[in-house]
């Protein structure tokens, strides 16, 4: 306890006597984190869409217009046969027409210019949750595709897959330019530690002719890195947090109106922690490697 706490004591004195190599070494760590905590914040936001649309997921069935109350009963029969419905709806054309107009009333004039009614009927589901839908959803489609009546099929979850599929390679490149400006950070801190390290290189000989443990030797200068890491993890998640909130009362409402009110949070508290031990790794490994030229 007593080597922590010489050890961070020593090095908060390295830090502030650096000056500005600190603050380029805290820089270089905090725009690592920021890249990170900015790609955590863009796909937790989006998954947490992605759980809400997948829990009210439906599949459209478009009908032709001539599609007679026989056919349409053996195309609802499928669906009920199938047990992926939670329920089901049929939209007629003239119900078709209303919601659009209710939806876009902008662009209502458009279909107001056009001979009779351009929507068709439809069959709307509503899917049940539950693990192996996808599957079912996907016979279920292509068998109500071949019956008569049945123009086109199509159905969320098709869409929310690719966009699922989107978000793990954003996922995957936000952390992957994450690691590299982590590794850049690295030896951003080994630099500015090894700076402290030379300005003290007369203490250090001292300390090895009188026999000091490595410990005492190599730790502030590893405590130094631990502290421009969690620097500049708390610097970034502070300016992330502040272009967060500014982006929120400039363009929340616009926002909520595009997200039909779905949520839209900043990281929880458990990433703050994440980031932040993140940047105090960082900063360590930098201050290990130039603690070894030490002794």
């Amino acid at each position: 306890m007593r080597l922590i706490r010489y050890a961070f004591r020593e090095g908060w004195t390295s830090l502030v006597r650096s000056g500005t190599s600190t603050l380029f070494s805290v820089t270089a760590i905090a725009l690592a984190v920021a890249v990170l905590a900015a790609v955590l914040l863009f796909t937790t936001n989006v998954e947490r869409w992605l759980d809400e649309w997948s829990s009210s997921a439906e599949l459209s069935v478009y009908l032709d217009d001539g599609t007679t109350s026989d056919e349409r009963g053996a195309i609802e029969d499928a669906i009920d046969v199938s047990g992926i419905a939670a329920s089901r709806e049929y939209v007629s054309k003239q119900e078709a027409l209303a919601r659009f107009r209710d939806g876009f009333s902008s662009l209502s004039p458009l279909a107001e210019g056009l001979d009779g009614n351009p929507f068709p009927a439809s069959v709307e589901v509503r899917l049940a949750p539950g693990d192996g839908v996808e599957a079912a959803l996907q016979a279920l489609a292509r068998q109500l595709i071949t019956l008569p009546g049945v123009v086109d099929v199509q159905y969320d979850r098709d869409w929310l897959n690719r966009l699922a599929a989107g978000l793990d390679v954003v996922r995957r490149l936000g952390f992957l330019l994450g690691l590299l400006m982590a590794l850049a950070a690295t030896v951003t801190v080994a630099a500015v530690v090894r700076l402290s390290l030379y300005s003290r290189r007369d203490e250090i000989e001292v300390m090895q002719l009188v026999g000091a443990p490595v410990g005492y030797i190599r730790g502030p200068f590893v405590a130094e890195g631990v502290l421009q890491g969690g620097l500049g993890a708390l610097a970034a998640l502070a300016v992330l947090g502040a272009g967060f909130a500014l982006v929120r009362s400039l363009y929340g409402t616009a926002l909520a109106q595009v997200l039909e009110g779905l949520p839209v949070g900043f990281l929880p508290p458990v990433y703050w922690a994440y980031l932040i031990l993140g940047g105090m790794v960082v900063g360590a490994a930098g201050g290990f490697v130039a603690a070894r030229q030490a002794v």
